[in-house]
This record gives structure tokens, C-alpha cells and sequence, in this order.
């Protein structure tokens, strides 16, 4: 694993147990984002997870429960301390920015959230296969968004609609075609086919292009 990753692993480790970092602990929590993310949860065996660690199954169970407690130190931190603010810290700049146009935002954000899937594939691919079978996983994902991201956007939105950019529908509307329309680009590029031949300048400005285009005001759906 990256340089990156065994620094946000650490800092896991600290979060969940506030003590000092071992290369135990820190070996079992990058073997279980591993298998986690190969197998997925269900498939994924401690005992997998110890032998990759390089640790007694026993000593796994010191640390964490079950499993699932196993899966949540992971995941819970990612997005309540790392995700959600990450997140936020990384689109600042591009939410507070004067963009001349809607095009221009979009294409920081795309690219913001490429780079950002980049570095951490591995732990996204557990949140994507994880969260539709743990229900606390997707509160604490659906309670950060509203309450951080969301107004945010709202308001960027409607500045391109006062511009003239975008069609006069509701903003939450454009931020979830929008929103779909990027996830979509980074779960294929990051996720499920990272090793397909990508152009990526190219993809990036057809993906744009196609998400201005889309929502480009039409004047005779504007007066309904």
C-alpha cells in the first residue's frame, strides 16, 4: 500500500483504541482493508486476515470483537473522520472559488474526486460494497453529506441558474444528475476498471460536456 495509506492507517488505529500504534495493529487493519476489498465482507475470513498480517487469529479478537467490529473500525472512521472532513478540507478551494463558468467547476470537482480515488481505491471499494448491508454505515454517510455538502452545492447551483447556465429546475434535481453522472465516471475509472485503457483528459471533457449539455436552460421548459 501506498505511503498515504499507512499514514491514514495509523491514524485508524489511534482513533479506535487511543493508544500508541504497534506494526501488529497497524499490519492487521492493512490486511483486513485487503481482503475486505477483494472478497468483500461476507466472503472475508479473520483467519485470511490473520495470515496476511502475520499475527495469531487470536490477537485479532483482542482488538476487535467480531468481524463486523473488525469492518466497522475501518469504515466508520473513514467516513466520520476521514471522508467527511477530507472531503470537505480537499473541495474547499473549489467550493469557495469565483468560477466563471459551471463547466469550470465541474471539471475541478471531477478531477478532485479522480485524484481522490486514486490514492484510495481500496478503501472506497469497501464503502461501495459495504454500506447497502449495514444500515449505520449509510445514516452516518447520508448525515454528513446533508449537513456539510449539500447547502453548499445548493448555493453554487443557483448562482449558475442567476448566471443563465443551467435550467431553472430545482438544485437539489441538478445535484443528483449531476452528482450520478461523476460518480458514475469515478467508480468505473477507480473501481471496476481501473485497469481498462483509459484517455483520461478526454473522458473528463466528454463527461463534462455531456452534464452542461444536459442541464443547458431551454427557454420554452424554463416558462412550464
Amino acid at each position: 500500500m501506498s505511503e498515504r495509506m499507512d499514514q491514514w492507517l495509523t491514524e485508524l488505529v489511534r482513533l479506535n483504541e487511543d493508544d500508541r500504534v504497534t506494526d501488529r495493529q497497524l499490519n492487521i487493519l492493512r490486511a483486513a482493508v485487503e481482503v475486505f476489498a477483494e472478497k468483500g465482507f461476507a466472503a472475508a475470513s479473520t483467519s485470511e486476515i490473520a495470515q496476511r498480517a502475520g499475527v495469531a487469529e487470536g490477537t485479532i479478537f483482542r482488538h476487535y470483537k467480531t468481524k463486523k467490529d473488525l469492518l466497522l473500525s475501518i469504515t466508520v472512521p473513514v467516513i466520520d473522520e476521514f471522508v467527511g472532513p477530507f472531503l470537505l478540507r480537499d473541495l474547499e478551494t473549489i467550493l469557495t472559488a469565483q468560477h466563471e463558468r459551471f463547466e469550470d467547476f465541474l471539471r475541478a470537482v471531477l478531477f478532485n474526486r479522480l485524484q481522490f480515488a486514486k490514492k484510495y481505491a481500496q478503501v472506497l471499494r469497501i464503502l461501495a460494497q459495504e454500506i447497502p448491508f449495514h444500515p449505520e454505515l449509510k445514516a452516518q454517510l447520508k448525515q454528513y453529506v446533508t449537513e456539510n455538502v449539500l447547502k453548499r452545492l445548493v448555493g453554487i447551483i443557483e448562482h449558475f441558474q442567476e448566471k443563465g447556465e443551467i435550467a431553472r429546475i430545482p438544485a437539489r434535481t441538478v445535484i443528483r444528475l449531476t452528482v450520478s453522472v461523476i460518480l458514475s465516471h469515478v467508480v468505473l475509472r477507480h473501481i471496476l476498471f481501473h485497469d481498462a485503457p483509459w484517455r483520461d483528459d478526454e473522458e473528463i471533457e466528454m463527461t463534462v460536456r455531456f452534464i452542461v449539455q444536459g442541464l443547458r436552460p431551454d427557454a420554452s421548459r424554463d416558462q412550464k
